[in-house]
């Protein structure tokens, strides 16, 4: 296994050219971002196989874990998938059309409308989650468990200030 990396060639190209500036952040920032793109590949791949787009499987994804009914309201969805009003309504209006969710009244609130996921999305967004673990396990194959769990409380702590 070699013991360096694209990111190692790159810092030391800059340490040589710039010996003035830390490219520490680079060590660590720009492996997460090399990361991210193996990951965004491994995920499309994954909801490709699964016949969903990464938005659909946003959507999805929340109902599922609701739990059983498997609805919310729309505005629980925007919560959960940080986009706009208008964009909500367009990818509610997309799944229904596909069949992968329908709305109906809600029964507390007659002015109220919920987004309940069908059997055909649950089998959808079901495929995708065993898709997506199977090509996640892939890409943290090469650390052991101990490692994995060091690296994720690391991100964890790095992420706080984020969420």
């Amino acid at each position: 296994m070699p013991t360096h990396d694209e990111v190692d060639r790159i810092v030391e190209a800059w340490t040589r050219e710039r010996p003035d500036l830390d490219f520490a952040p680079l060590q660590v920032l720009s492996r997460v971002g090399r990361l991210s793109r193996h990951l965004d590949r491994a995920r499309r791949e994954s909801f490709t196989t699964s016949e969903l787009e990464s938005w659909e499987f946003d959507v999805l994804s929340a109902l599922r874990r609701a739990g059983s009914p498997y609805q919310l309201s729309p505005k629980a969805l925007l919560q959960q998938t940080l986009v706009s009003s208008g964009t909500m309504t367009n990818r509610i209006d997309r799944l229904a059309a596909r069949g992968l969710v329908h709305r109906r009244t809600d029964p507390d609130d007659g002015r109220g409308v919920l987004v309940v996921m069908t059997p055909k999305g649950r089998e959808c967004v079901d495929s995708a989650i065993s898709n997506l673990l199977n090509a996640e396990r892939e890409l943290l194959d090469r650390l052991p468990p101990a490692d994995r769990e060091r690296l994720a409380g690391l991100l964890r702590k790095l992420s706080l200030d984020f969420d």
